[in-house]
């Protein structure tokens, strides 16, 4: 899904109808080590352009994000500023339909003689990279670049300060702007054999292989037909399609099931039929930044949730285990009656034993039947009874503390199951911040990664959704979320539902009295932001807000309740889009 240079031209076109080009250089910053953002002062107000080198996500677009930047910047960020600050963009030129975008400013040096100094932006997968060069006599030369190039690198081009800066190899190419249907069929004859989308690739310039595809679907109805295997019509659509092409813009965006960003190009796509959300965007430059912006934002989520399961798991299988050995301590203690009983039969028989015996065969008061009692015989038979009572006792007072602590422990571990949970699902950074910061609350782990004093992020709301009958219904994101839903914000006779002894959010419905449809619609939020997502049957238990009570010293989103009901739901994708775009 790289940028292709068909919609870098576009991207490029945007930005010189909507004013660019006259800007002026306000601020530079490098918010992370391959991308750097120039604010610009245009007539229209400042506009972010945002020029990334990373190899999986290159591109050069207008952004409406705010980057969070370095405390100190970069040297490259530094020789930016250095060279580009306060200059007007001039010009912004492209090569054609090849990757590489330039942007000249006229600057003033340091004694404040005029220069022209170009920004050579070149998106091409891991080769891609920010170079700053200057032009002198018709030559440009390099003044130094984001990712320096040298021969140990590349035998072919080199990137280095001092150098004349040279383009990469080009094959040539048609062009989509300008083609006749006999050069068109000509490049045919060269790859008949092939696939036909695979061939638009390499005949066209700057045309990506979604692009290439739809091409190919138009012209035959299907993605995989060979050059060879068209037929006069089919060749006559493909033309008609490549040649209108421009006349049938429109920045598209496709999403999974799950509404993440799965490619994007310059057409309507139908290839796919309903197996991709296809969503369209006024402007290149609009799509670009709203694609990798959330795939950066999911990317950066799963990547800081996975630190955050990994440690959550950890803690969760230590409590396990200390559990585990707690029942089996337990069990033990089960013998402590046998203890006493001993004991007693010491007791009862001192007058029988004498100093130095190793056992006393005695009648159990209870069954009649011959018991066999092993004795110290360092100790006096009194001290031998004394033993056995103490024995007892200890067990008897291990039992009540092992008790509690496994009570304790079980506890512990529904609430970690409830944090894993919500970090499993989990969307954006805000989220991931609200559970990390809940843990540090509860001792799970360091507060090393939170800047001490910083200023604390708005906590995120609960989701909301309408039902079919109108009725809002809140779901909480988090533990945290859950207890401000239950007992802040829902009012006594609201209705409560949560998974019967599953790990998932609170749900809220805000009425009294609502209808089964709306119950049966809550149930299924309930089920979907549980763990059992993806289980048919599931059992959600609901009652009203002023039953549900938290225990003193609870931890978040732990509660118990009473007077409660149980549905079974089977989660439905369908359903759960219906609440959500009512």
């Amino acid at each position: 899904m790289s940028l292709s240079g068909a919609f870098l031209h576009i991207v490029k076109t945007e930005m010189i109808n909507g004013g660019l080009i006259g800007s002026r250089v306000e601020k530079i910053h490098q918010p992370s080590r391959e991308e750097i953002v120039l604010t610009l002062h245009t007539k229209q107000g400042s506009k972010k352009l945002l020029f990334s080198a990373n190899p999986a996500s290159a591109r050069v677009c207008l952004t409406s994000g705010t980057p969070e930047n370095p405390s100190v910047p970069p040297m490259f960020c530094q020789l930016l500023r250095k060279r580009l600050g306060g200059g007007r963009l001039a010009e912004i030129t492209q090569d054609g339909f090849e990757r590489i975008v330039f942007f000249k400013f006229h600057c003033r040096n340091e004694i404040g003689d005029g220069e022209t100094i170009i920004l050579s932006v070149e998106i091409m997968g891991r080769s891609s990279n920010i170079v700053l060069l200057i032009e002198r006599d018709g030559v440009l030369r390099v003044i130094d670049a984001l990712k320096r190039v040298s021969d140990d690198v590349s035998s072919v081009r080199r990137v280095l300060p001092g150098l004349a800066y040279e383009l990469p190899p080009r094959k040539p190419r048609l062009s989509l702007l300008s083609f006749t249907k006999h050069e068109l069929m000509n490049e045919f004859k060269f790859h008949e054999h092939e696939r036909l989308d695979k061939a638009l690739i390499k005949i066209f310039e700057g045309v990506c292989p979604l692009f290439s595809r739809e091409a190919t679907f138009r012209a035959a109805s299907q993605t995989d037909i060979p050059v060879v295997n068209l037929n006069v019509e089919s060749t006559e659509r493909l033309y008609n399609y490549l040649e209108n092409v421009q006349k049938l813009f429109k920045p598209t965006m496709l999403t999974d099931n799950e509404k993440k960003p799965f490619d994007f190009t310059f057409t309507d796509v139908k290839q796919y039929g309903g197996a991709m959300n296809v969503k369209s965007f006024d402007s290149a430059n609009t799509l670009l930044d709203s694609f990798y912006a959330e795939r950066a934002s999911s990317g950066r989520a799963r990547q800081r949730a996975g630190a955050m399961l990994k440690t959550l798991k950890s803690s969760y299988e230590r409590v396990l285990r200390k559990t585990d050995v707690r029942r089996s301590e337990l069990a033990a203690c089960g013998e402590r009656d046998k203890f006493r009983k001993w004991g007693d039969l010491i007791s009862a028989n001192l007058y029988a034993l004498e100093k130095g015996a190793e056992s006393l065969t005695a009648q159990d008061f209870e069954s009649g039947e011959s018991v066999d009692v092993p004795l110290d015989p360092i100790l006096t038979p009194a001290k031998n009874a004394q033993k056995y009572y103490a024995e007892y006792k200890k067990l008897q007072t291990a039992e009540k503390t092992l008790t509690k602590l496994i009570k304790d422990s079980e506890n512990e571990l529904i609430y970690l199951d409830s944090v894993l949970e919500a970090a499993s699902r989990a969307s954006s950074d805000s989220e991931l911040l609200e559970i990390k910061r809940e843990l540090i609350e509860s001792g799970y782990i360091k507060s090393a990664g939170l800047k001490k004093g910083a200023k604390q992020e708005k906590p995120s709301e609960p989701l909301k959704f309408t039902s079919s009958d109108n009725v809002n219904i809140f779901v909480g994101r988090n533990n945290r979320q859950n207890d401000l839903l239950t007992f802040k914000l829902a009012k006594p006779h609201d209705i409560w539902l949560h998974t019967k002894d599953i790990a998932g959010s609170h749900v809220i419905i805000k009425s009294e009295n609502p209808s089964q449809k709306t119950l049966e619609e809550a149930a299924q939020l309930a089920a979907r932001f549980s763990k059992a997502r993806d289980s048919s049957r599931v059992p959600v238990d609901y009652t009203e807000v002023r039953y549900v009570k938290k225990p003193a010293g609870a931890k978040p989103g732990m509660v118990i309740f009473t007077h409660n009901k149980t549905l079974y739901v089977t989660p439905s994708e369908e359903i759960f889009n219906q609440l959500k775009e009512k």
